[in-house]
């Protein structure tokens, strides 16, 4: 089978609600985060084949096919197309993969892959919003096939999370000091320069917002739960975010022909689903999975990026696989940096890649877990 190589991944900076990419047009986010891409390598974007990004909630300027939107807005040409993934939280995780069997498949040689998501200016779960006065309050109202088969219990990742802490017995106090972990993590990382390869500044913002240097234990404990006498509190959720990034996916054809250098050989790529109940529960059949896969064990994996959706679920996946958290995250997560869904997927990737050639490490794992109870997984190879 063809190999896919990762030749080149950029992003935006990561901005928190409100703040330093709160006003700029996703389409013109998602180009900022192309141009860099194609600044960086020696191609003529025309002979780019495809281009694969992520993104949730398509409506408003979100909407319209926002990855031939981006495109477009970055000046390239008219000619290559272009289209948008939704797989909730993993939407460009997705793009990943789909960009990588384009070329496994050996019927495209260079494919773009990404995902934008501005949560400032269309809100987490715009379109259901939008729905509601059309006699669609949630997206399983009316279905017969849905209820028949999980009756009518609340389908919600709030809810999610509480089953996960009660079920996996993660108490409040050691899911703050994951928490606290991620943003320290993430502080000392920004302050060592560790992301500043892979950030295209954007109008003079050049450093991710998200990470609170002033958060304490304290602070996390005087937060009301999210729900009635739940566990889980803000302080434990990703953070509402906006940001953009892009990789570059090549074939040997492709590499050869336009002299590139890869950086990393996609080595596995899977999806799998779980109960959509607990929906943030699939990074745990689907690492599991994977690793069957591929024959490998947790301890060949030398870095792990799991989405931190919420401290729950990466903390019952590493009970689960009984892994060391020293090599997960190691720069903080999404608790800290935010999670701007469609562009989450790629993010995690374009940061994992730059962490393992700082490490010199050999393979890093990335998965996470997305709405209906799903989670992709993906195994990179640095070369």
């Amino acid at each position: 089978m063809p190999e896919a190589y990762i030749v080149d991944a950029v992003r935006t900076p990561v901005g928190r609600r409100g703040g330093g990419l709160a006003e700029v047009h996703p389409a013109d986010l998602g180009a900022h985060a192309l141009q860099a891409l194609m600044a960086r390598v020696d191609v003529d974007p025309s002979a780019v084949d495809d281009v694969v990004f992520g993104c949730v909630d398509t409506i408003g300027p979100q909407a319209g096919n926002i990855a031939r939107t981006a495109w477009l807005a970055a000046g390239f040409d008219e000619a290559v197309p272009a289209t948008t993934v939704d797989r909730q939280c993993g939407s460009s995780q997705q793009a990943v993969h789909f960009a990588a069997q384009g070329v496994m498949s050996g019927t495209q040689d260079l494919v773009v892959a990404g995902g934008v998501q501005n949560m400032s200016a269309i809100p987490i779960s715009s379109a259901m919003t939008v729905a509601a006065p059309l006699g669609f309050p949630d997206p399983l109202s009316g279905s017969r096939g849905w209820s028949a088969r999980y009756g009518e219990q609340e389908f919600s990742q709030f809810r999610a999370a509480e089953l996960i802490a009660a079920r996996w017995e993660l108490e409040r106090d050691e899911m703050e000091l994951f928490a606290l972990e991620s943003h320290r993590r993430a502080v000392r990382a920004i302050d060592a320069g560790r992301f500043a390869r892979e950030i295209a500044p954007l109008g003079g913002f050049d450093t991710d917002e998200c990470p609170r240097r002033d958060t304490t234990l304290e602070k996390m404990a005087a937060l009301r739960p999210l729900r009635e006498g739940g566990r889980v509190t803000a302080a434990l959720a990703s953070q509402i975010s906006d940001g953009a990034a892009a990789l570059l996916i090549a074939s040997e054809r492709a590499v050869a022909e336009h002299g590139l250098t890869p950086r990393a050989r996609i080595h596995h790529l899977s999806v799998r689903g779980d109960d959509p109940i607990y929906m943030l529960t699939a990074p745990i059949p689907a690492t599991r999975r994977a690793l069957a896969q591929t024959g490998m064990t947790l301890d060949e994996i030398d870095l792990v990026e799991i989405n931190e959706a919420f401290a729950p679920v990466v903390l019952a996946w590493r009970k689960e696989f009984d892994a060391d958290l020293a090599r997960v995250n190691v720069n903080g997560g999404g608790i800290a940096f935010g999670h701007p869904l469609g562009a989450t997927g790629a993010r995690l990737m374009t940061s994992l890649l730059h962490e393992l050639e700082r490490v010199r490490g050999r393979f890093g794992l990335q998965t996470m877990c997305e709405g209906g109870g799903q989670a992709n997984v993906t195994i990179i190879e640095r070369v």
